[in-house]
C-alpha cells in the first residue's frame, strides 16, 4: 500500500511542479509582450522623428555635406 500511495503523492507533486512552472512562463510572457510593445512604440516615434528631420531637410534644400 506504500507504494501506490508514494507513486500518487509523486504523481500529484509532479503536476503542481509544472502548474507553477506553467504561470510563471505565462507572466514572463506577457512581460515580454509588454517590453516588445514598448520598443515598438518607441521605434514608431522615432520613425516619425526621422521622417519629420528629412522633411525639414528636404524643404530648406540643405544637404548632409
Amino acid at each position: 500500500m506504500f507504494w501506490p500511495m508514494l507513486a500518487i503523492a509523486l504523481g500529484f507533486l509532479g503536476i503542481a511542479v509544472l502548474g507553477v512552472l506553467a504561470v510563471r512562463v505565462f507572466l514572463e510572457v506577457q512581460r515580454l509582450g509588454r517590453q516588445v510593445a514598448h520598443a515598438t512604440d518607441r521605434i514608431q516615434q522615432a520613425a516619425e522623428e526621422l521622417e519629420n528631420a528629412a522633411v525639414g531637410l528636404a524643404r530648406t534644400g540643405d544637404s548632409l555635406r
